[in-house]
């Protein structure tokens, strides 16, 4: 039987470029609730741009403020069940000692999205390590989940690197299954971070005629050719628009995923696609970006389509990396303990960094 501390350690957000690692007592799970000791939990940019003060998160005269502080940071986690509430075993089909993900939006159960199915787009919004006391996140020893959340049980088969890629993983493949790829596309993914390695090898599975990955840094545009991409260009040494139509008798790309976060990225995905092609948006932006609309319309009649968090794609992920159609090698590259987060932090988004964890337990 595990033992529980009285007292954990936390991340929390007080505010932009005001995170603390603080003591705080140990959560107590209530009514259908369950406590986890937390095996890692990644930094997504979306952590990145907000500990930065990116206005989609802290609010501007466009932007309503999204976080709610105090609030522990982190979305990107994965952990033990070690104790349970009233009816959380029950409630969520789990016994002690399972791993366990939640995704990372906690639905309200009650708005029309909520009630029609559409849990990830709940107008009330709240996701895991944004949202004080309705969502605490999981850069911290142990968290807590929450009634509403949609749990998972992990299965043995898989890696710690591999459970801590099941959230980033599942965004992927939603992104993916948004493209709608049929077997005669030429598919054009801008971005090879975590989430980009994670849309290669789903956009693999769906065999399209050509994968052409774009990145600047070289140590992710050759672990994409490692992954399955079958050209991988760097727009700071080719004009990659001209190198696509090239490759595509003139006519451009049918499928264009932006998965960088960089607004230079979606002009050059109207540029690149080709006229009744389809435009996949994923990135968090931490600026706005201005393009010429008359491309979507007039020009081209493109087909424009967002793509938020990861509806129904957890256990396809999981079953992915079960069944070895996914691999997390090369992917994780850093791992630091929880009083080295600032260090963590600093190490996110460098040349020969793609996924940093924080890992808060040494065992």
């Amino acid at each position: 039987m595990t033992t529980l501390p009285s007292e954990i350690k936390q991340l929390v957000n007080f505010g932009p470029e005001d995170y603390r690692l603080i003591s705080a007592p140990l959560p107590q799970p209530k009514e259908k609730e369950l406590l986890v000791k937390i095996g890692a939990c990644g930094i997504c940019a979306s952590d990145f741009h907000c500990y930065h003060g990116a206005p989609m998160f802290w609010g501007n005269d466009t932007f309503p403020r999204y976080v709610k502080t105090p609030v522990v940071s982190g979305h990107e986690f994965y952990g033990e069940v070690v104790a349970a509430g009233p009816n959380g075993l029950e409630h969520f089909g789990v016994q002690l000692g399972d791993r366990a993900i939640a995704e990372q939006i906690v639905p309200c159960e009650k708005c029309r999205f909520c009630r029609s199915g559409q849990y990830w787009m709940c107008e009330k919004h709240d996701i895991y390590g944004f949202q004080k006391q309705d969502a605490d996140g999981g850069m911290a020893e142990y968290m807590l989940f929450k009634p509403t959340s949609r749990v998972h049980k992990i299965p043995k088969s898989l890696t710690p690197e591999e459970c801590a890629l099941i959230e980033p993983f599942s965004c992927s493949v939603h992104a993916v299954n948004r493209a709608s790829i049929e077997f005669n596309d030429v598919v054009v993914l801008a971005g090879a971070g975590t989430l980009g390695l994670g849309m290669i090898q789903a956009i693999k599975l769906k065999t399209p005629k050509k994968l052409i990955v774009i990145d600047t840094m070289p140590y992710r545009l050759a672990l994409a050719k490692t992954l399955g991409a079958d050209e991988a260009l760097n727009p700071l040494e080719d004009d990659v628009v001209a190198r696509v139509k090239a490759m595509t008798d003139g006519y451009g790309c049918d499928v264009y995923i932006e998965a960088t976060g960089n607004p230079a990225a979606v002009n050059q995905g109207l540029q690149m696609v080709r006229k009744l092609g389809r435009f996949v948006e994923f990135s968090v932006f931490s600026r706005e970006t201005s393009v010429d609309w008359s491309i979507i319309g007039d020009r081209k009649e493109l087909d424009i389509r967002g793509a938020h968090l990861s509806p129904g794609c957890y256990e396809t992920v999981i079953d992915l990396f079960h069944r070895k159609l996914m691999t997390a090698d090369g992917i994780v590259t850093h791992k630091f303990a929880l009083d080295n987060w600032q260090e963590a932090f600093k190490t996110f988004g460098t040349p020969q960094a793609v996924k940093v964890l924080l890992v808060p337990h040494a065992d």
